[in-house]
């Protein structure tokens, strides 16, 4: 089963994030929400910080370019086949770093994907 990493999760139930949460758990796929407040989705903890997870398939970006900055190594370190980046989450220079280390970069909205089952 895919394994999917929700960076920039937020307890906050109107942000998109939250939502997809919700929606990659009520499909019962493997998700994992952090984020920078504690909380909890869909009877998920938000893991705050930059968690070792393993078996990363897919990261979805609900940060801004400059909060990624900082979640660079973290991210490469999952080892992700995919990142998707969200509206308002495009990043040309995480972009380029994430082809270069072969990852698979989709800039699209992951609530539209999980919906029509393309995720």
């Amino acid at each position: 089963m895919k394994k999917y990493l929700v960076l920039g999760a937020s307890p906050n139930l109107i942000r998109h994030s939250y939502k997809a949460v919700k929606s990659l758990a009520r499909r019962n796929l493997d998700v994992v929400p952090v984020g920078y407040r504690e909380g909890v989705i869909a009877d998920i903890p938000i893991l705050l910080g930059t968690p070792d997870i393993k078996d990363v398939d897919t990261v979805l970006l609900y940060l801004g370019a400059k909060r990624q900055v900082s979640y660079y190594e973290y991210i490469l370190s999952l080892k992700p086949k995919k990142i998707v980046f969200n509206p308002g989450t495009e990043n040309i220079e995480l972009q380029e770093i994430a082809k270069k280390n072969g990852i698979e970069v989709v800039v699209d909205c992951a609530l539209v994907m999980i919906n029509a089952s393309t995720l």
